[in-house]
């Protein structure tokens, strides 16, 4: 993506520091969990699954899982910053984070070096799990849970994890909610000077 255009409508996002908060972040602007491919990219892309990992049990129930559970991390995390707890959300996390995590190995590539593996094919609970573990962990950690921040941006509801020097980030992309503010300023700079 060149510095200063928008994502494609369907470009998957992991800019908000978090794995839970980039599931979130699939709802906004569009849809862009619509499919099991484009589930399995996000898997990829967030890195709960190396590129290439055999996922044979991949398909519409597990787009569903993980669709539920965004929508339960949605509304914790909400919860939590506007000071309206969910408790509904809270239990359904805490149910999803339980079931034990693929479990990660080592192994050597055709060069010699090593690269992650996973033991076996994942279910799609010990997936779910990963990602539900990460919102408990992120909602339990003061410091973390501190540095939550919603996008400033005109009608971005996305959340991200504020790690930036002087904690002064404002939106959840520079290159995106960031830049429609730059052009937008600038609109309203040259109305002015027109007038």
């Amino acid at each position: 993506m060149a510095l200063g255009t928008a994502p494609a409508p369907y470009e998957l996002r992991f800019d908000s520091g978090r794995s839970c908060l980039d599931l979130v972040a699939t709802r906004h602007p569009v849809e862009r969990l619509d499919s099991v491919t484009r589930l399995r990219a996000w898997l990829v892309g967030a890195g709960l699954v190396p590129t290439g990992a055999s996922l044979p049990g991949a398909g519409p129930p597990w787009l569903t899982a993980f669709l539920e559970l965004r929508s339960a991390i949605e509304q914790l995390v909400l919860g939590e910053i506007e000071g309206a707890p969910a408790d509904g959300a809270l239990e359904r996390v805490n149910t999803l984070a339980a079931p034990a995590p693929p479990a990660p190995c080592a192994v050597r590539t055709a060069d010699g070096t090593l690269a992650r593996a996973l033991r076996e094919a994942p279910e799609c609970a010990a997936l779910v799990a990963c990602v539900a573990r990460d919102a408990v962990d992120l909602l339990t950690d003061p410091a973390a849970r501190a540095l939550l921040r919603q996008c400033a941006g005109d009608n971005c509801p996305i959340v991200y994890l504020d790690t930036s020097r002087g904690h002064r980030r404002r939106w959840c992309s520079s290159e995106v909610c960031g830049n429609r503010e730059r052009v937008a300023r600038h609109r309203r700079r040259a109305a002015l000077a027109r007038t």
